[in-house]
C-alpha cells in the first residue's frame, strides 16, 4: 500500500475527507447567511488537524472556492474571515478572487458582492 504523501503532509484520502468535511461546515453557515472566523473553522475540523494561520488551510480553502466558483456558486470562503480586526478574508482570498476575474481594486467592494451572491445561493438551499 502506497503511504506517499499527498499535499502538506496529508495523504490524497485524508486531504480530500477534510476538504470534503471543510465544504460542509462552510455550507451550513452560508445557508444560515453567517461567517466563521478561521479558528472557529479549524477547530470545528475532525478529520485533520489545522492551525488558522496553515498554509494548508489556505490551500484547501483556495481549492473549495475555485471548485465552488466553476460550479458558478460563487466563491465559498468569501464568509471565512478574521476574528478580530477587519473580520474580513485573509489576501489570498482576494488574490484567489482576482485570478478567478474578480474586480479586487475595491476589496470590501469585492467582497460584499461575493458574500452577497454565496448567502443568496445558499440561502435558498
Amino acid at each position: 500500500m502506497d503511504k506517499k504523501l499527498h499535499k502538506y503532509g496529508y495523504s490524497k484520502e485524508q486531504w480530500l475527507a477534510a476538504k470534503a468535511e471543510m465544504r460542509q461546515i462552510l455550507t451550513e453557515r452560508a445557508k444560515l447567511r453567517g461567517m466563521i472566523p478561521y479558528s472557529e473553522l479549524v477547530g470545528q475540523l475532525t478529520t485533520v488537524r489545522m492551525a488558522p494561520n496553515d498554509f494548508a488551510l489556505a490551500a484547501m480553502l483556495g481549492e473549495i472556492s475555485a471548485e465552488e466558483d466553476k460550479a458558478g456558486r460563487g466563491m465559498l470562503s468569501v464568509i471565512v474571515v478574521h476574528k478580530l480586526g477587519d473580520m474580513q478574508p485573509g489576501h489570498g482570498f482576494f488574490e484567489l478572487a482576482k485570478s478567478l476575474g474578480r474586480d479586487t481594486s475595491d476589496i470590501l467592494a469585492c467582497w460584499v458582492a461575493e458574500l452577497k451572491k454565496v448567502h443568496a445561493y445558499w440561502s435558498k438551499r
